[in-house]
């Protein structure tokens, strides 16, 4: 329906609403005033009756007189709507006698019975009924009446319908009459305004034709007009600014489409890590696509690296282009001023080979950049993109081109950082922190592989076991961290008396472990002599000035003189190392005929005291407590094998678990320590964490999982209470195995940990595969966590990687309040070492 067709039905609908309403109004008026003028005639006429025959009455009239009054009267309104009749009262009948009346109604009745005047409508008729009442005056000639005695009533018809009937017919012509005029006059005024309205959407029709895209927006002017009207003037001025604000608002389909596709682009991938400039390369083919966009770049530095330049071109650039853009860049970057590296900055170019070489100059050249910068990791970077100067003033074209910036800086901000993690964890799977040297796990490779490379060729090679004496002392007198610069140029010194294709390796605390491939005896012992004169060479002057200075023992083994295989040529060496320090320390334990067989002999009786001990339960559990760092309170125990020797003191883990595994007794002494702890645990208050370290040859025992049910169950201990400890590079070779075992705990309601978490390069494949609940940064991070950025930032991409993966950690080695106020601050949730307590033989305090 058209605007006109409206306004002309609902101008006809309102003019006959409007004329019907007003002629039942006018109506119902007016039969209001006849019936209200009639009955106040009424009471006029029966007033004017009453006088004239009180006038008559007194003159002394007979009842001859009085009958010919009651007819005149009746005569008199023969030809009226008027109708009156005069009734003699029972006083007045009873003096005079009965007249010819009409009978008496209820009505009558009650007004000559002494009621007052009464009104009575019926339809389109009024009757009137006057009571006569007697005065002073009238007791003269009704002697029986008393004064206000009812004598009669005058009773007064008016019917007024032909009245009524009149003046509706004439008000109706009327009506009809002015009908045409006002229906006129209304088709005018409705034309005027169909007119001023049509004239507006014509304008608005025009302009809107004209937008075909986005872009048309910009295109689109409303000039002012004077419609005729305030209100449409103003809602035309409104139309003018809502154009004005779509322009700034409004992106066009393909814009949003191309923003869609930027999201996507988001999700970080290992395709995008490998090849993120091929992913580049392709976001701007489809930048192309939405905008002309001849180069984009990213500049970035990781730590203390080169700046380096990625240039991606749409097409291949000519010299002056390439060199512009170059300049450009560079001077972006001396601006910048976040980033150093001055002239050491690489240009690495990418340019398809298609079309015609890419001619730009400066006048038409204009850049608009993002930049980034983070300290952990430390990484700082510029993304940029290069557009036609007449194009960039565009706001759809800035906010197109802030999203692009925003995508690359996430994408290619990532893939560094991602890098830089990677990285971390490679040198971190292989080397120790502390001293850049192997660490244990790769030492266990390499030693194995030269056992079968040594068996193969039939050469020969040795073990050097090396440890600081009384550094102990050190770390007690001056500090830990005067102690690991200690170690540190201890380590460094010892290295560089080696061979460049000797393994050199920190084993653990103050042990280091060298291996020397193709080697005669003689020859290692030579060696041997030089790293112990070159240790004892080392010194360290404390901020005080004190020295620090001390020295080591060395205990050697030879393959195949000693033993034949890894496990016994490093406890060959192990012995020999400490028979190197009862000898005094400062010196080689080099073993002779007579110590060869002796050694054996101490490590055949090492492994019977082990079997003993176990046979005897004197393998007995020790509990370190683990601090929950949020709340202050001990959240949980570890769980360490001790053995108790016959002088009452207890001899560490690490002094007799190798001789157990190797007497294949290591199930045996993990099971009994595990029910001597959760027994203790059951008879103690304790409500938190039981941690028990488990051992791969024990993981391997078929009945192992039905054994540690049944030991928790007659313990009596809530499963969710145990976490059970996997250290992550003894796992390495089992975790099929793992798999299998650790759903099973699990679903009794087992926790499981992952210690020495870092250790090795299959970390992630842990978290990955195996429901893990906590992981337990391995210690050598943590005790330089303050002095060594690459060690926090360690610890810190472990903690979120956790936390994204809804894991907590555990933080070992905590020796201070000030590593411990750290921890806190990066957001780890445990911390367990010498500070938080030493283990002990109890188990107490509530969780």
């Amino acid at each position: 329906m058209r605007i006109r067709s409206f306004i002309m039905s609902a101008s006809a609908l309102v003019a006959v609403a409007f004329f019907s309403i007003g002629y039942f109004a006018i109506s119902r008026i007016l039969e209001h005033s006849v019936r209200e003028d009639a009955r106040q005639s009424s009471a006029a006429t029966a007033r004017i009756a009453f006088a004239s025959m009180y006038e008559l009455m007194s003159t002394g009239w007979n009842r001859h007189q009085a009958e010919q009054f009651l007819q005149a009267v009746r005569d008199a309104a023969r030809d009226t709507s008027s109708h009156v009749e005069i009734y003699r009262g029972p006083v007045v009948a009873a003096d005079y006698g009965e007249i010819n009346q009409p009978p008496l109604d209820d009505a009558l009745r009650r007004v000559l019975a002494g009621g007052a005047a009464a009104t009575e409508s019926a339809g389109n008729s009024i009757r009137y009924l006057m009571p006569l009442v007697a005065d002073q005056r009238c007791l003269s000639c009704h002697a029986s009446a008393r004064e206000g005695t009812t004598l009669g009533a005058i009773e007064v018809r008016q019917d007024f319908a032909e009245l009524i009937a009149a003046a509706n017919r004439e008000f109706l012509l009327w009506l009809l009459a002015v009908a045409p005029l006002a229906m006129a006059i209304t088709a005018a005024v409705v034309w005027r305004v169909n007119r001023r309205l049509e004239q507006s959407i014509e304008v608005v029709d025009a302009a809107v034709t004209q937008v075909e895209a986005v872009a048309d927006l910009r295109k689109l002017q409303f000039e002012r007009h004077d419609l005729g009207f305030e209100e449409l003037n103003r809602l035309f001025g409104h139309l003018g600014d809502l154009i004005a604000k779509l322009r700034a608002v409004a992106v066009d389909k393909d814009v949003l489409r191309f923003e869609i596709g930027l999201l996507e682009k988001f999700v970080i991938t290992s395709d995008v890590v490998r090849d993120w400039g091929e992913y580049v390369a392709r976001l701007l083919d489809d930048i192309n696509e939405v905008m002309p966009t001849p180069v984009m770049f990213s500049v970035f530095q990781v730590g203390d690296e080169m700046l380096e330049v990625e240039t991606f071109w749409s097409r291949s650039p000519d010299q002056a282009t390439r060199a512009m853009v170059e300049a450009e860049v560079r001077r972006m970057i001396d601006l910048d001023g976040r980033f150093h590296g001055g002239a050491d900055v690489a240009m690495h170019h990418h340019a398809p080979v298609r079309g015609e070489p890419l001619v730009m100059d400066l006048a038409t050249f204009a850049l608009h950049t993002k930049s980034l910068v983070v300290d952990q990791p430390k990484i700082g970077g510029i993304v940029g993109i290069g557009v036609n100067s007449d194009i960039i003033e565009d706001d759809t074209v800035r906010l197109v081109t802030d999203s692009i910036l925003s995508t690359m800086l996430n994408v290619v901000g990532s893939v560094k950082a991602i890098h830089k993690y990677t990285c971390d964890m490679e040198y971190y799977a292989t080397r120790d922190p502390l001293t850049d040297l192997y660490n244990r796990r790769v030492f266990w490779e390499l030693l194995q592989y030269e056992v079968a490379r040594a068996q193969r060729h039939g050469h020969e090679f040795a073990v050097l076991l090396v440890d600081l004496d009384n550094f102990k002392l050190i770390n007690d007198n001056f500090g830990h961290a005067t102690g690991d610069i200690y170690l540190q140029s201890v380590a460094k010194a010892m290295k560089k008396t080696l061979r460049p294709g000797d393994i050199f390796a920190r084993y653990g605390g103050d042990e280091f472990v060298a291996l020397l491939p193709e080697i005669t005896s003689d020859t290692a012992t030579a060696v041997a002599q030089r790293v112990l004169e070159v240790a004892a060479a080392v010194e360290h002057f404390t901020p005080d000035g004190s020295r620090v200075a001390g020295s080591v023992s060395i205990g050697m083994a030879i393959y195949p003189l000693h033993a034949d295989n890894a496990k016994d040529l490093f406890l060959f060496a192990d012995n020999m190392m400490y028979r190197a320090k009862e000898a005094g320390k400062h010196q080689v334990g080099v073993p002779g005929e007579q110590e060869v067989a002796e050694i054996f002999r101490d490590m055949t009786a090492t492994t019977m005291m082990v079997l003993k001990a176990i046979n005897e339960r004197r393998i007995v559990p020790f509990f370190q407590p683990i601090l929950d760092t949020s709340g202050n309170h001990i959240a949980g125990f570890e769980v360490l094998s001790r053995l108790e020797q016959d002088d009452g003191t207890h001899l560490e883990a690490g002094r007799f678990i190798e001789y157990a595994e190797k007497a294949g007794a290591i199930h045996r002494l993990d099971t009994m320590v595990m029910e001597q702890a959760l027994r203790k645990l059951a008879a103690s208050d304790f409500a938190g964490y039981l941690f028990i370290n488990l051992s791969p040859r024990a993981l391997a025992v078929a009945d192992f999982l039905a054994t540690l049910k049944r030991t928790v169950a007659e313990a009596g201990v809530d499963p969710r209470q145990i976490v059970f400890e996997i250290t992550e590079r003894d796992t390495v070779r089992n975790i099929s195995i793992l798999e299998r075992m650790v759903g099973e705990l699990k679903a009794d309601g087992f926790k499981l940990a992952i210690d020495d978490f870092g250790s090795g390069f299959s970390s992630f494949q842990y978290l990955r595969r195996l429901p893990v609940d906590f992981v337990k940064i391995e210690g050598d991070f943590i005790v330089n966590i303050l002095e060594n950025e690459r060690d926090r930032a360690f610890v810190q991409t472990i903690w979120r990687l956790a936390a994204d993966l809804k894991i907590q950690v555990i933080a070992e080695h905590v020796e201070g309040i000030e590593v411990l106020e750290e921890l806190k601050r990066i957001g780890i949730e445990f911390a367990q070492g010498y500070y938080i307590g030493r283990p002990g033989g109890a188990l107490g305090g509530k969780a």
